[in-house]
């Protein structure tokens, strides 16, 4: 095939970008040349997020921008893929059909090639500006036209990387099972379905013969990985298996669930050298009867009773949770007992949604009775107690001689370079500042924590480790 200039704008989370890789992977095979301006591009994907409210407003802007290129730029052909695909096939054909060459679903990933390819009559009309942003009551007849996902990649499906040479993220299962009322993802990610645990080992050992040397496991609940297939080893038995993989350096776990976490498993995160003390655990909430709402269960006290387990097993690992405020019907009382949970259980890393009343839950039967302006003020709140928690425990490490993986220069200035702990996920938590000392990106280095730079750490790089 001609040499096609295909550029790629992927949104949403890093199991979408594993998406984008995917495709990738199948153009690179074809022969296409990829390019980081979209100005330059013959053809242009955007995998799209259909999660929630905010990422379809961004997906929608997003294919629009990349329509006008027909007019202003070189570009011939615009494929649009992924969750909104998968969600919305039926409405973005009927209003985006004159902008959109090609639409590719979650389970039409290895068609991308021919995506790219094929011609169509109405490559170049003009793009809309009154795009609608697929509020609830227009989701009806996509849902009718609409098939869940089965897809589910392997070891040798073809993958290009989106991330630095050194990281990677590996997707060892898709779907979901859970029935939380808020979310949407089961109707379009489908069932939970596990790879086998020999192809996940698989890849990663293909990933460290290519040079990365840090892996980070996702799946939507990471903690049921093999469950669904009869493994008993579960996730336990995997993160033992991948710690001997001798090229890698770090094994980091993403999202587990704490309705399938067990003493197995923790135990084997905390004996493996190569699995970083790093937990990952969505919670959402912490009053029992939020939690009951969310058709989540637990309670402030079991989430703290699990954390301690957590700790107690490894004593310097850091904690990362996530939550939801503004859910139907939360009462001031409900939300000052968050406030009151997080201050207790002192995570090192928070993020704070709020509310999105999503079309196909169970949730958008109640009344979204949370004022836009009650979600963000209660966020806002929320945030600041995780603020002064981060920066207090920030303060803590000065002194500290820490591992860190180095990524290059900051993308402010060249004087510094920057990095990351292996208490650090790549693009959700803080940085370390390397003001003094060179280390070539991709490598490792001691590092001594001189201090606090806010969510980001200071530091002064003391030589290789």
């Amino acid at each position: 095939m001609n040499r096609t200039k295909v550029g790629v704008i992927s949104l949403g989370c890093s199991k979408n970008l594993v998406d984008t890789e995917v495709m990738l992977g199948h153009l690179d095979r074809a022969g296409c040349v990829f390019v980081q301006d979209a100005v330059e591009a013959d053809v242009l994907i955007v995998n799209t997020c259909g999660f929630i409210d905010a990422a379809r407003e961004e997906s929608v802007r997003a294919i629009l921008d990349a329509a006008s290129l027909k007019t202003t730029g070189r570009l011939k052909r615009l494929v649009v893929a992924g969750c909104m695909v998968q969600r919305y096939r039926d409405e973005l054909t009927r209003e985006l059909d004159g902008d959109v060459d090609a639409f590719v679903g979650l389970d039409e990933l290895d068609g991308i090639v021919e995506a790219t390819q094929a011609t169509r009559k109405s490559v170049g009309a003009a793009p809309r500006s009154d795009l609608p942003m697929f509020a609830p009551a227009t989701t009806e007849l996509s849902r009718a036209g609409n098939l869940l996902s089965r897809y589910l990649y392997d070891a040798n499906t073809p993958r290009k990387l989106a991330t630095p040479p050194w990281t990677a993220y590996v997707k060892i299962a898709e779907g979901c099972d859970h029935t939380c009322s808020f979310c949407a993802i089961p109707n379009f990610r489908g069932a939970f379905r596990s790879r086998p645990a020999d192809d996940v080992v698989a890849e990663a050992e293909a990933l460290a013969r290519r040079g990365v040397k840090e892996i980070n496991l996702i799946a939507q609940d990471s903690s049921h990985f093999g469950r669904d297939r009869g493994d008993a080893a579960g996730l336990a038995g995997l993160v033992t298996r991948l710690d001997q993989v001798t090229d890698l350096r770090w094994v980091r776990v993403h999202y587990l669930y704490p309705n399938t976490v067990n003493d197995r498993l923790i135990e084997a995160m905390a004996v493996s050298p190569r699995v970083v003390k790093y937990v990952d655990m969505p919670l959402q909430h912490a009053h029992p009867e939020m939690l009951k709402r969310m058709r989540r269960g637990g309670s402030g006290a079991s989430h703290l009773k699990l954390l301690g387990r957590f700790r107690a097993a490894m004593p310097d690992a850091a904690l990362r949770s996530t939550f939801i405020v503004g859910f139907p019907g939360e009462t001031e009382e409900e939300f000052e007992q968050l406030v009151a949970f997080v201050e207790e259980a002192r995570f090192d890393h928070l993020g704070v949604f709020t509310y999105s009343h999503e079309d196909g839950t169970s949730a958008h039967g109640l009344v979204d009775d949370v004022s836009d302006h009650l979600k963000g003020d209660r966020r806002d709140r929320l945030m600041e107690v995780q603020q002064r928690i981060a920066f207090e425990k920030n303060e803590a490490r000065v002194g500290e001689t820490v591992e860190v993986l180095v990524e290059g220069a900051h993308p402010e200035t060249e004087h510094l370079l920057v990095g990351r702990a292996s208490t650090q996920a790549p693009d959700v938590d803080g940085q370390i500042l390397l003001n003094d000392g060179h280390a070539d990106p991709g490598t490792f280095a001691r590092v001594l924590l001189t201090e606090t730079a806010g969510y980001d750490l200071v530091g002064r790089i003391l030589g290789a480790a």
